[in-house]
């Protein structure tokens, strides 16, 4: 008996990495002309191109507002997974590079402040010493940059805040710390270090060093002056750097809001000052956000192991229970903050 099996194609929309490349290119500019001049092509061929997209998809990607196009929600789906799509090649190609160079990989690590000056130096210092070929790059930023990096596939890890995010099923957050404390920091040489009962009020006029508009400590502390009656400071440079704070605060009389840990070297040295303890900032803690459904790469997983062991080490009590669960990523605070 003759058995005729018969095989069935699944027709499947297929999409080339040069329109998926103009489609995130249009969302990051705006236009059409300069999403075309991105992608190297014409702004006839750009359209021809868009439209061959929206036709294989039978949906429309995009609408034009106020001289503006902007995404509609099929949109916002495709450029999504266009994103993370993109920045996996990217990767791949970077892996590729260092496995031919003789590295072992490449893992990327965002962090907010705190953690980039103890946890995160500490972890990569000793997955290097076991593991010297493998590359690994440090970025820090406001947290909201850093998950929305995650999210894109432009880092492996984040050590940052639990925030509310429209996507938080896609994510997972592994405590590391419990909370962590703020204080006002100045020089050693500043008028107000040696002085006793330093108030928020004392503080108004100082020059300040201050995270961008977003970041959560600012908004906090900005909180913290408008609930005592007071003006925000508004004397302020901005940035997350911390060697330029540390030396801003040395070379003048500037204050920040920083964790005591983060400058606990220069504090031994009297080289700075804690001005104010214990701010009720109500920060909380920190720990480790990965992607719920994304496979990590062997050197991103030994980095991610190695992160743990170094904090439980620095905080055992708080991470005694942590260390056995995974917690979603879940709201401990709104949208916009970092």
């Amino acid at each position: 008996m003759n058995v005729i099996r018969a095989t069935h194609r699944i027709n499947r929309p297929q999409l080339k990495l040069r329109q998926l490349a103009l489609v995130v290119h249009l969302d990051e500019l705006g236009t059409l002309t300069g999403a075309a001049a991105a992608t190297g092509l014409t702004q006839s061929g750009a359209c021809k191109l868009l439209q061959q997209v929206e036709s294989t998809l039978d949906v429309k990607l995009f609408e034009r507002k106020a001289r503006k196009m902007t995404p509609t929600c099929y949109g916002e789906i495709l450029l999504r997974h266009a994103r993370m799509g993109l920045s996996g090649l990217d990767l791949a190609r970077a892996e590729i590079s260092a496995l031919k160079s003789g590295l072992t990989g490449k893992v990327t690590v965002g962090t907010i402040v705190s953690p980039g000056t103890n946890i995160v130096p500490l972890a990569i210092a000793r997955v290097k010493q076991q593991y010297p070929g493998l590359l690994l790059g440090i970025e820090i930023d406001t947290n909201t940059q850093l998950v929305q990096g995650l999210l894109q596939g432009h880092l492996d890890i984040v050590v940052g805040r639990m925030l509310e995010t429209r996507r938080a099923d896609e994510l997972v957050y592994e405590p590391l710390t419990a909370d962590e404390p703020h204080a006002i920091i100045a020089s050693a040489e500043h008028p107000l270090a040696k002085r006793r009962g330093v108030d928020l009020q004392d503080l108004v006029d100082q020059h300040w060093i201050l995270p961008p508009q977003g970041d959560l400590v600012r908004e906090r502390l900005f909180s913290l002056f408008m609930q005592r009656g007071l003006a925000p400071p508004t004397n302020i440079v901005e940035t997350l750097s911390l060697p330029v704070m540390t030396s801003l605060l040395q070379q003048s009389d500037y204050v920040a809001a920083l964790p005591e840990q983060a400058v606990e070297s220069r504090r031994k040295a009297g080289i700075l000052e804690v001005i104010l303890r214990n701010l009720p900032l109500a920060i909380g803690g920190f720990g480790l956000v990965t992607r719920r459904h994304g496979k990590l790469s062997p050197g991103a997983q030994r980095l991610l192991n190695t992160l743990r062991e170094v904090g439980n080490e620095l905080n055992p009590r708080e991470n005694r229970a942590a260390a056995h669960r995974r917690m979603s990523y879940v709201s401990r605070a709104s949208p916009r903050q970092a």
